[in-house]
């Protein structure tokens, strides 16, 4: 979103050791109050002179507290999502508070936290784009979000199979391997499937995104409902081969499905994505998604 939205001065200043990894981003959207409803954001950013001057927060904010640069979506005009704009704004401002880390079900990695914006003050060079244009934006930041935590899902359900793959090879009941049990074959090869059917689906989704289709949300958004659902599906079904064992730490399983779970909520919920798929098809002119 910098990259692309970002003045010559905010890109000169954060581009290269964002690409480098060198400095991390966090991007603010989410408030308490505001979760699928976006554009109902609350936290205001109000012009002073060569000045933006930010008020409110963020909830659920993804690296918190780690990072080095915030994207923040604040209102500067009209209620809805003509009155949002997007900002850039450094991590470590005066009046940039964070909460504690969130005690999560997964993602344990990752803080999470709070973020309160107390008279915060950036250059009005920190704006980026036009005031009002902030939530297209983030939508558009949204696409690539989506193509991220499907993958992610993919990933973390290709482990799980694999696992449970030598699992069943190796584990003996009633005398012979896991692996010669036609019910537990018959799960594998439909994990596997519908593993390879999402992978698929991913990579076409990212071809849209990467060649601007005009139809590239609604496949980043297609490709995020069914990867994010089908790699919770393949975790489960993997932690179930695995029995008792399978819910206990000693093995990885447990934690993939921890894990994986919060897939269908981040970046726009699964119920989120039917809606944007569905709004799209049935509008005119929608042949090209059908």
């Amino acid at each position: 979103m910098i990259a692309s939205f970002g003045t010559d001065e905010v890109k000169s200043q954060y581009m290269d050791q964002l690409v480098m990894g060198e400095l991390l981003a966090s991007y603010c959207l989410t408030e308490p109050g505001s979760g699928s409803d976006a554009a109902s954001l609350k936290t205001k950013a109000v012009l002073d002179g060569d000045e933006y001057v930010l008020n409110g927060s963020k909830m659920f904010i993804s690296g918190a507290g780690e990072t080095d640069v915030l994207v923040v979506m604040a209102r500067t005009g009209e209620e809805g999502p003509k009155g949002i704009s997007a900002f850039v704004v450094p991590a470590d401002a005066a009046g940039v508070i964070y909460g504690k880390a969130e005690e999560k079900m997964g993602w344990n990695a990752q803080p999470t936290r709070l973020i309160t914006f107390e008279d915060v003050r950036i250059p009005a060079a920190n704006l980026m784009g036009k005031e009002g244009e902030g939530f297209k934006f983030a939508m558009q930041g949204l696409d690539g979000g989506r193509i991220n935590i499907a993958t992610c899902s993919i990933g973390t359900a290709q482990q799980a199979l694999n696992t449970a793959k030598e699992y069943m090879q190796e584990r003996q009941q009633f005398g012979k391997p896991l692996a010669a049990f036609q019910a537990l074959q018959f799960k594998i090869a439909d994990m596997n499937t519908e593993l390879v059917a999402a992978r698929q689906m991913v990579r076409l989704a990212a071809f849209k995104l990467d060649s601007n289709d005009p139809e590239k949300t609604t496949y980043c958004a297609m490709a995020k409902r069914f990867a994010t659902d089908v790699g919770t599906k393949v975790c489960d079904d993997a932690l179930q081969i695995h029995g008792g064992y399978g819910y206990i730490k000693e093995y990885p399983l447990e934690r993939h499905l921890r894990d994986v779970r919060v897939h269908q909520i981040l970046e726009g919920t699964n119920e989120i994505m039917r809606v944007i798929i569905a709004r799209r098809i049935l509008a005119e002119g929608a042949a090209s998604v059908l």
